[in-house]
């Protein structure tokens, strides 16, 4: 059996269950720039990361079908806050900053990527993490540090392909049998993958049915 497939679409009454999830108002709650200032623990959270420029946000906006919900730019590093935003009553969406190359001051960057490793190590009520993937480049060494870190604070990432309309179908099984080796060394790596376009609508309803069928 293939090591890390990707996932199949949802049965009818699970892919609903995700269409309802996101059907109903997502609101943008706050942005946080320390610990101190995140919600209090409540709803399950489920959090997204990449590298700078991976397509985090048009991804989170594709998830909710609200176009302008998180900001896209075309200038890597912009999202310098953890953002958070509801999906319905019992879950956040939490949008980490980029990490990797950032068009930013290096003390900025430092401090942004202090925040982000303090989340990810301390957060009760975070149920997975969703690391995001560019189908183009595969995983990169900062992806790596990430999930090892991910693997020390005992939380189970499940790994997103994005951005898989811009390359060819061979290319594209490439890369995933290189993201596949990747996860190999990774203990706390949900055992499939999620192949997505934002632009054309891919596995969206796949990962709306997984998140709303966390517990």
């Amino acid at each position: 059996m293939l090591e890390f497939p990707v996932a199949e679409e949802p049965d009818p009454a699970i892919a609903e269950r995700g269409r309802l999830l996101f059907a109903g108002d997502t609101e943008f709650v706050k942005g946080v720039v320390a610990m101190s200032g995140l919600p209090p623990a409540g709803p399950m959270e489920v959090c997204f990361a990449g590298r700078s420029n991976v397509g985090k946000s048009s991804l989170i906006n594709a998830l909710t079908g609200r176009k302008g919900l998180a900001r896209a730019s075309n200038t890597p590093g912009r999202t310098q806050e953890i953002n958070y935003f509801t999906a319905g009553e019992e879950h956040f969406l939490v949008d980490l900053p980029g990490y990797g190359y950032a068009n930013a001051p290096v003390a900025v960057v430092e401090k942004w990527q202090r925040l982000l490793r303090q989340y990810l190590s301390g957060r009760q009520t975070l149920r997975r993490a969703f690391v995001l993937i560019d189908s183009r480049h595969g995983v990169k060494k900062v992806d790596d540090e990430i999930m090892s870190l991910l693997d020390s604070a005992a939380v189970t990432f499940q790994v997103v392909m994005t951005k898989a309309d811009k390359v060819k179908e061979a290319e594209r099984a490439r890369v995933l049998d290189q993201v596949r080796t990747s996860l190999s060394k990774h203990p706390a790596a949900f055992p499939e993958l999620i192949v997505t376009s934002s632009e054309k609508g891919w596995g969206i309803p796949t990962l709306r049915a997984i998140i709303a069928t966390l517990e």
